[in-house]
């Protein structure tokens, strides 16, 4: 959306269709190693609705709704809080995620980051002194079969299941928040 100038000036942005400039909307672009462009959501902005784009995002206020950067890279900041069903390739939370999780690489919660929902993701990182509170699926890829759906094992040996698919103790999740 933003693009940078080779000689390291600050380039206008480009204004169309009722856009504003990223500083006006509290947004900053910055740069990372890889020279991708990172846009970052300031601490005062909150942002009720569906938010998707096609860069990397990183949010230090308050969304409400869905974020959808299905090929990017969703940073929740430590001061963001976040009350939606967040879809992104990978996401890493340092402050608060109240929603599903879906990701196609990664979900990362570091130090004093909060998750409350179900993340589902190929890869699943819980530093010691985050919180997350809900269900882990690590499917690996599209191909993955939903649970319960043990194709060639006769329902009398499936774990936890009678001759008839029924369940026959309850699912017990084992407590997360300690690698």
């Amino acid at each position: 959306m933003w693009k940078r100038e080779e000689t390291g000036k600050a380039a206008a942005p480009a204004q169309a269709g009722g856009m504003t400039s990223p500083a006006k909307a509290g947004m900053r672009p910055t740069a990372q190693a890889e020279d991708r462009e990172v846009v970052t959501i300031g601490k005062s902005i909150i942002i009720k609705g569906e938010l998707t784009g096609s860069e990397d995002l990183t949010i230090e206020g308050h969304v409400e709704g869905k974020i959808e950067l299905k090929q990017h890279v969703l940073t929740i900041g430590s001061h963001g809080r976040i009350r939606a069903q967040v879809f992104a390739k990978s996401v890493v939370v340092l402050g608060e995620v109240q929603g599903n999780i879906k990701a196609s690489e990664k979900v990362a919660i570091r130090d004093n980051g909060t998750v409350e929902g179900d993340i589902m993701a190929p890869r699943v990182a819980i530093a010691e002194g985050a919180r997350f509170r809900g269900g882990i699926d690590m499917q690996q890829g599209q191909g993955a079969r939903p649970r319960g759906d043990q194709k060639g094992v006769a329902p009398e040996t499936r774990k936890g299941q009678n001759s008839k698919g029924k369940a026959t103790q309850p699912t017990v999740q084992a407590g997360a928040g300690r690698a």
